[in-house]
């Protein structure tokens, strides 16, 4: 009787390791297949690669338009001051804003704060911005993507600006504290576009002042 229970024991142990007994896991540390997809993808986000602007591609007329509605929005006119770069300042611009331009510029930050100023939703924001940069797009005017705003101009409103303003973009400054998860140089890497990650707002001054041909 002893023997017939071992024997049964012994095949149930069989079943068990020949069905996996349970959920199947792949080699890479026993992760499910579809966690190691998303943590593959956050690596190869974090290992893209990029290059900053070799030569200067701007020029006069220069439109600076803000992307959420932010504070960043000034900061960026302040930017270009310094550098003794004059703009068109048009925080709410659409396409019928491009005659005669050749840059546009763009200050990424969401803000409901200056959404609410400006009274326009976040829909109504992405719908304007879309239209802008898809006219420009089509017009050959030079887009720069600008995000001085860092950790605190990221989050559920302001991620809603970045890839829009991004996708189409011909050079983009970036600091550093906004992009901690490389979500914009991911993007940049994407389009293939020239991307400067800078410690702090004052770096960016330069970098702006080399992206205009004198």
């Amino acid at each position: 009787m002893r023997k017939k229970s071992v024997a049964i024991l012994m095949c149930l142990a069989l079943a068990m390791a020949v069905s996996g007994c349970g959920e199947k896991t792949s080699q890479g540390g026993g992760q499910p297949a579809a966690a190691q997809t998303q943590t593959a993808g956050g690596e190869a986000q974090a290992a893209a690669e990029v290059e900053g602007l070799k030569e200067a591609i701007a020029e006069a007329p220069v439109l600076l338009t803000s992307v959420g509605q932010s504070a960043d929005y000034e900061m960026v006119k302040t930017m270009l001051d310094k550098n003794n770069i004059k703009c068109e300042k048009n925080s709410l611009a659409t396409s019928a804003d491009l005659e005669g331009i050749k840059t546009l510029m763009l200050a990424v930050g969401g803000s409901s704060k200056g959404l609410g100023a400006a009274g326009i939703d976040a829909n109504g924001e992405l719908e304007r911005v879309a239209e802008l940069i898809g006219a420009a797009d089509e017009q050959g005017i030079v887009i720069i993507a600008v995000h001085v705003g860092g950790e605190a101009r990221r989050g559920d409103l302001s991620d809603k600006f970045i890839a829009p303003s991004f996708e189409k973009a011909d050079y983009a400054i970036v600091v550093a504290d906004g992009d901690k998860d490389g979500l914009m140089k991911g993007l940049a890497a994407q389009a293939g576009i020239p991307f400067d990650e800078v410690s702090s707002m004052a770096d960016v001054v330069p970098k702006l002042g080399a992206a205009f041909k004198s």
